[in-house]
């Protein structure tokens, strides 16, 4: 009788004690989570106020949970976002960074629906993964379907990641496949191309009107599937035990959007739904309010942890603005860029929601670079291109042809569509320096592995993952980041002092830095020559493209030849990607670029072309352009 009366007592007080903020013995109960994730897609939905969208149950989802205002994501693009969301880590943390990529993953770390399982979840996922790493093993389902928890064991709480389409640039990009999705969509659900608000990055012409009331009509599909999700956790009795929160993987699938490190890329809708029984987890949850707090997704992981009731690894980066003891409002947002599929690329950026300020480390290339991906196979490119070509663009309209500035420096109160750039006015010098101080401090603290071309750091963390190898003690951000600010900034005799010392990534920034001069003296012309036998081959190819594109070397030229033959086929793509660059004077590499393309070549009879949808690919990309510059009859695939 004693032991019957104390336990009766402990589970009495467990309940009392348990039953804070008014909320009783439900809060007890693990809730249901869902995220709903969107492709390509930017806050223009009714509930954030754009009366030009259609989108009844995005709106309905909001009108009964909060919108974030001002929610960000860590990367413009989807596989780095898509990490970053599976791991609560920056994807330049994991080597990650780069579309698309195949990194190994450090065996010590368990992705978020690993430790969600862990913790008593029925886990699931459904569709996309797109990670840059191998998923294999990290949900207990994987489907297509719209409701995946109803597969998980009785009793079981759930986290679903449903994947929505069909909202990814290619439905708009492509008239064939637009027109295959909004076939059965009701006449009176499409948009008006005479009604739509032409971004100021883009002329305001028919057809470009028309490419945007198409977006409009693929999010009114994406609505659909929204809503078709909420009335199957309603059918199965599910809304009163469910957190359902709803994003985007990254901005607008479209130029100045997607891609680009402006808050145009960057600001994606984050909703979140939640019964009342759990709304006391949400902090300053008001029905159908808005929470105006600066957000980055890189706490999103640590937030659904935490309304799990799941204690949050250290190693996860961001921290929990969700669920019980959530931190206060994030001070600073942080995102970066780099290559995206056969195009290089570096830069960051850091918000503290009032400016933003970007630093470009390869401002020598343009935004819309020659290749593939910003070819006039795309629908928004090529009417760009056309309006371009036909001088009808204004001058914020050209700068996307344009090579990018070193900095950029935008007030986003009174300059919301980042139009004005004041990294070079001096009433905005301290601004601009706190915000370079915060954002290379960060790259630093996180071990950015950006710092160091993808070959090198590839190559470098051989046997072990890129992760595990900059936190081994080998790795010395630091130095390689001192050498990465001379790009756009330093002197030549600066460069050249650098241009020799022991560490491959401080070399390989000091050539990037010569990058940026309009001549080379004959000292930087040796200094680079010296570099051809560099014991870094990713060093030597990146000398071996500037001597190419400003001399007639011709060890430079077959030095690039060498490598683009590589097997390790990271570094095979680096040097493709500087044939390409290089122009005409690669053309004594043309029968090695065709022995390149047969053996990327996948299986007679495959569904794709390309041995694999990455590396195989993406170095074929770029031959083929070349050849096809160089006046070879062949066409990109």
């Amino acid at each position: 009788m004693k032991t019957l009366i104390y336990t009766l007592t402990v589970i009495c007080l467990a309940l009392l004690f348990g039953c804070s903020n008014n909320e009783g013995v439900r809060s007890l109960k693990k809730p249901n989570i869902i995220v709903l994730i969107a492709e390509d897609i930017s806050p223009a939905l009714g509930c954030y106020g754009d009366e030009f969208a259609t989108t009844p149950n995005i709106d309905a989802l909001a009108s009964e949970g909060v919108a974030y205002d001002f929610a960000l994501t860590t990367a413009p693009i989807c596989a780095p976002s898509r990490s970053a969301l599976a791991t609560g880590l920056y994807a330049t943390s994991l080597g990650t960074q780069h579309l698309r990529s195949e990194i190994p993953f450090p065996e010590d770390l368990k992705t978020l629906p690993e430790v969600l399982s862990q913790n008593g979840y029925f886990t699931t996922n459904r569709d996309k993964t797109d990670y840059n790493f191998d998923p294999e093993g990290m949900w207990d389902h994987w489907s297509s379907e719209y409701s995946p928890w109803r597969n998980r064991p009785e009793g079981k709480p759930f986290y679903s990641f449903i994947n929505i389409g069909p909202s990814h640039e290619g439905s708009v990009n492509s008239i064939e496949k637009y027109n295959e999705f909004v076939k059965d969509l009701p006449p009176e659900k499409f948009h008006d191309p005479d009604e739509v608000e032409v971004p100021p990055y883009y002329p305001n012409t028919p057809e470009i009107r028309e490419i945007w009331a198409h977006y409009f009509d693929i999010l009114t599909l994406l609505d659909m599937n929204i809503g078709n999700v909420t009335d199957m956790l309603k059918e199965d009795g599910l809304m009163d035990e469910t957190i359902v929160i709803f994003i985007a993987d990254h901005g607008f699938g479209m130029p100045r959007y997607k891609r680009w490190l402006n808050i145009t890329g960057m600001h994606v809708p984050f909703i979140v739904y939640a019964p009342e029984k759990y709304q006391h987890l949400i902090p300053k949850f008001q029905k159908g309010g808005h929470n105006t707090d600066l957000v980055s997704f890189i706490d999103l992981p640590p937030s659904i942890l935490n309304l799990a009731g799941a204690e949050v690894p250290e190693y996860m980066q961001g921290k929990p603005i969700l669920g019980e003891n959530a931190r206060p409002k994030r001070e600073l947002a942080f995102g970066a860029r780099d290559r995206a599929d056969d195009m290089y690329e570096m830069s960051r950026s850091v918000t503290d929601g009032d400016f933003i300020y970007i630093r470009h480390f390869m401002p020598h290339l343009s935004y819309m670079q020659p290749g593939f991906i910003y070819s006039d196979r795309k629908e928004a490119f090529r009417e760009l291109r056309k309006a371009h070509n036909q001088g009808i663009t204004n001058e914020e309209q050209e700068k996307l042809w344009n090579e990018k500035p070193v900095e950029e420096l935008y007030d986003l109160k009174n300059d919301p569509k980042e139009l004005n750039n004041l990294a070079e006015n001096e009433e905005y010098d301290e601004i601009k320096q706190k915000l370079q101080n915060e954002l290379l401090a960060w790259m630093v603290e996180t071990k950015d592995l950006g710092l160091l071309p993808e070959a090198e750091y590839m190559m470098r963390a051989k046997g072990n993952s890129p992760y595990e190898y900059a936190r081994s003690g080998n790795y010395h951000p630091e130095k390689i980041l001192e050498a990465a600010k001379m790009v756009g900034k330093a002197e030549e005799d600066e460069i050249l002092e650098k241009i020799d010392d022991e560490d491959s990534g401080v070399r390989y920034w000091s050539v990037i830095a010569l990058m940026q001069k309009e001549t080379l003296t004959n000292e930087s012309i040796n200094a680079l020559n010296n570099l051809l036998s560099d014991p870094s081959p990713a060093v030597q190819v990146a000398a071996a493209e500037l001597l190419s594109l400003r001399t007639d070397s011709e060890e430079a030229v077959q030095t690039l030849g060498k490598w683009v033959q590589d097997d390790r086929p990271w570094l095979a793509m680096q040097a493709a990607r500087s044939i390409l660059l290089v122009g005409e004077n690669a053309r004594p590499l043309i029968p090695v670029m065709y022995r390149v393309l047969d053996k990327n070549l996948g299986e007679p009879g495959a569904k794709r072309k390309y041995k694999d949808f990455n590396y195989a690919a993406f170095t074929s990309w770029s031959l083929e352009w070349a050849l096809q510059e160089l006046g070879e009859d062949i066409k990109v695939n």
